[in-house]
């Protein structure tokens, strides 16, 4: 790649072109720290700092090329020919030097998108069940996919932990390359509004994007400036994807319908899917499910019928919820359009498992055990409500909050665990520089405003036992807040902890008759 193919690609973009643009770079980076000799620096003014500051550390760490939003003088550099600056060889002004990232990104790694059938999700919940769930069906069909979501990165085999939900373009990009380079000829992803809006998927070849909700989430300084602007980052994936899934019960259906027509790249009219009766668009919806059962047992989970353009019938998911039902049709519908038997399908949501989100503890105790990621009020509230439809018998509710965080959250989620268990286990979460004892002493006040039970027990794997050791026959323990995480982290340490293995290993010590 040269800086001229970059400029060719940016267009009008390039403010100004100094040196050799001709020249051959090595690799590309947006961390100083990570340039490696005749590479290329993107320098990108963040939330914390601006890597405008950092250009001088990228030329003596042997950048041969600059990439600003600011001409050379604005960075203190007096000219860029060849060995004026410590080697660098060219440097671009351009306006946007996201865009440019992105774009030098792509080009760097051989446009790897247009090697895979990329599916995008965004929407404020759901996007990372509904991304698993599109994984399982097309792994059930014998597809290498990989995937990019908040919990883990696959790619084409390589699985470990994810950083956030939608990595910078370099890492994305490389990301890409990997997945096709090992034998990938699918991948779906999460698609981040903050991803969207810091243009970090700009040259994703999307074949399919989904929308599966909105709701009023992410408004804050560091993210977006008001609800408008969330939505606008949203609706933008829908000018990069030839192919649109929208779900048909949310408000917000036509408004995501009408930006997916006013692009150039669409083939078609948007697929719409519905899991409510009540919906105003349910009867047209082309893919629709009805007779919604739940079970409960050791794994809860999801029956219902569905009708799609290309099969109808009985379809089961293994994660409990009417608005997993919702999401599993947003899985029907993208793997339908990727010509997906109804097999795989039926096979890849009876299986999906995803890792601290509803996640169920199974084995073969005559209980439910759930390990989920809530860590709000409104998500407690939500999950708690969801799970009540199962008619458990009693449900117990180990949670935490975390340090250095809001008050209000502790009252909160006290409050709700409060009015919707049977018995709530106050715990620890992450306390990072707090005293665990005065974060549980917040909870509390939040539980003395109902009349729901409580005990505190202040070690968590102490409190996952205690629940779990009283479970009834019948009953749920919920163990909330810290999902898929695989650390508890403390003022002066970070210490293993899973929750779900934990319970695990109760449970084991349960049947063994200990």
């Amino acid at each position: 790649m040269r800086a001229l193919d970059i400029m060719n690609a940016l267009g009008d973009d390039v403010v100004a072109a100094y040196g050799d643009t001709s020249f051959a770079l090595s690799g590309i980076a947006n961390d100083h720290r990570k340039v490696v000799p005749g590479g290329l620096f993107v320098c990108i003014k963040g939330y914390v700092s601006d890597g405008h500051d950092f250009a001088d550390g990228a030329l003596a760490n042997g950048a041969a090329a600059l990439v600003a939003e600011k001409p050379p003088s604005a960075l203190g550099l007096e000219g860029v020919e060849p060995d004026k600056i410590n080697g660098a060889r060219v440097f671009l002004h351009v306006r946007d030097t996201r865009r440019a990232l992105a774009v030098a990104s792509h080009l760097f790694y051989g446009s790897p998108t247009k090697k895979l059938a990329l599916a995008g999700v965004t929407g404020t919940k759901g996007k990372t069940t509904t991304v698993y769930m599109i994984r399982s069906i097309l792994q059930a069909a014998g597809i290498n996919a990989g995937m990019i979501g908040t919990v883990e990165n696959d790619l084409g085999g390589e699985i470990f932990v994810a950083k956030e939900t939608t990595p910078d373009s370099v890492e994305l990009a490389g990301h890409f390359a990997k997945m096709a380079e090992r034998g990938c000829s699918h991948a779906v992803m999460e698609v981040s509004s903050q991803g969207l809006a810091l243009s970090r998927v700009e040259c994703c070849d999307f074949d399919i994007g989904v929308f599966t909700n909105f709701y009023r989430d992410h408004i804050s300084p560091f993210e977006h400036a008001s609800i408008e602007d969330y939505f606008a980052a949203k609706l933008h994936l829908f000018s990069m994807c030839r192919r649109a899934v929208i779900n048909g019960d949310i408000a917000e259906c036509v408004a995501v319908a009408d930006a997916f027509a006013k692009h150039d790249r669409r083939e078609g009219a948007p697929l719409i899917y519905s899991a409510d009766a009540a919906s105003a668009n349910h009867g047209t919806a082309a893919v629709r499910a009805s007779r919604i059962g739940l079970a409960r047992g050791g794994k809860a989970s999801a029956s219902f019928y569905v009708e799609t353009p290309w099969f109808s019938g009985d379809m089961e998911v293994g994660l409990p919820g009417r608005y997993n039902v919702s999401n599993a049709l947003a899985a029907i519908s993208v793997c339908g359009m990727l010509g997906i038997s109804e097999e795989a399908m039926r096979e890849g949501l009876r299986r999906v498992r995803v890792r601290g989100r509803t996640e169920a503890v199974d084995e073969g105790q005559k209980f439910t055990v759930l390990v989920d990621y809530a860590h709000n009020a409104a998500s407690l509230e939500a999950l708690l409500t969801m799970l009540h439809e199962y008619d458990y018998t009693s449900v117990t509710t180990v949670f935490g909050c975390g340090g250095n965080r809001s008050k209000d959250r502790r009252y909160d989620m006290g409050e709700v665990s409060g009015r919707l268990s049977s018995l709530t286990v106050v715990t620890s979460d992450n306390p990072r520089q707090e005293e665990p004892a005065a974060i549980v002493a917040d909870i509390e006040k939040g539980l003395r405003r109902t009349d729901g039970r409580y005990i505190i027990c202040l070690d968590r794997k102490e409190a996952i036992g205690r629940a779990i050791g009283d479970a009834p026959e019948g009953g749920l323990v919920l163990i909330a807040g810290k999902g898929h995480e695989t650390t508890q982290t403390f003022a002066d340490r970070k210490v293993p902890f899973d929750d779900v293995e934990v319970a695990r290993e109760f449970l084991r010590t349960l049947s063994a008759g200990h």
